[in-house]
C-alpha cells in the first residue's frame, strides 16, 4: 500500500507547473515640466517676450529677474551685434556696468548642467571669467553650439549660461541684428550699434495656457 502522503506527492508531481504571471508594466513617469517665468520687453522697434527656465537655470533666471523686477532694465539698450553671416549671429542688450544699476556677480551655469543650448532664440548672459556675469545679455539668431560648454577643449571649456528663450517677437530681434554698426564706436570695434534700440521697459507677464 502506498502510504497516503507519498500518494499526495505523486499527485503534485504530475499536475502541470503553475505558469508564472509577468508583473503588470509599470505606468511611464512623465518628466515634471519646467518652472517658466515669462517677461516681456517693449523696445523702440516692438515687443519681445522671453520664457525663462526657473527650474533648470534657477541662478541665472532668479539674476535675470532681479534686474527685471528692480527696473534696472527700463532705459537701457540693444547696443551691440554680431552678425558673421546673414540671418546669424547675436544681439546684445544690458546695463554696460552703469554704477546705478549694476548687481553683484552671480555663480555661472553651463549648459552641460542646465540641458539649455544655445540655439536660434535662445537668450544667455553675458561674462568674462566664470562667475563675473551681471546685467548684460545676449540673443542668438541661429543655433551657435559653439557658445555651449565643451569639456573637451582646453582652457576656460564652461561656455555662456543660457536660460531662456524667445517666444515672440523674434522679428524685433532680426531688425536688431540687421541695424547698422558704427566701425569707429568702442568698445568692441564695428559691432556697436551706430543707434542703439532702447528698452523702454520689461516686466513679468502672466503665462497664456
Amino acid at each position: 500500500m502506498i502510504p497516503f502522503l507519498s500518494i499526495a506527492l505523486l499527485a503534485a508531481q504530475a499536475a502541470p507547473a503553475p505558469v508564472p504571471v509577468a508583473p503588470a508594466p509599470a505606468a511611464p513617469v512623465e518628466a515634471a515640466k519646467p518652472v517658466m517665468v515669462r517677461v516681456a520687453m517693449q523696445t523702440s522697434l516692438g515687443p519681445v517676450v522671453l520664457d525663462l527656465d526657473r527650474t533648470h537655470a534657477p541662478i541665472t533666471t532668479a539674476n535675470f529677474l532681479r534686474y527685471v523686477d528692480q527696473h534696472r532694465l527700463d532705459g537701457v539698450t540693444f547696443y551691440r551685434t554680431v552678425r558673421p553671416a546673414a540671418n546669424f549671429g547675436f544681439v546684445q542688450f544690458g546695463i554696460q556696468n552703469e554704477p546705478k544699476r549694476i548687481l553683484p556677480p552671480i555663480a555661472h551655469e553651463p549648459t552641460t548642467k542646465t540641458g539649455i543650448k544655445h540655439t536660434d532664440g535662445t537668450i544667455s548672459v553675458a561674462r568674462l571669467a566664470p562667475g563675473s556675469a551681471r546685467g548684460d545679455f545676449t540673443i542668438m539668431v541661429g543655433d551657435q553650439p559653439s557658445l555651449d560648454a565643451d569639456p573637451s577643449k582646453p582652457g576656460d571649456n564652461l561656455g555662456y549660461a543660457a536660460f531662456g528663450h524667445v517666444v515672440e517677437g523674434m522679428d524685433v530681434i532680426h531688425k536688431i541684428l540687421d541695424a547698422p554698426a558704427d566701425p569707429a564706436k568702442g568698445p568692441f570695434k564695428g559691432e556697436m550699434l551706430a543707434a542703439p534700440v532702447k528698452i523702454v521697459s520689461a516686466k513679468r507677464i502672466a503665462m497664456t495656457p
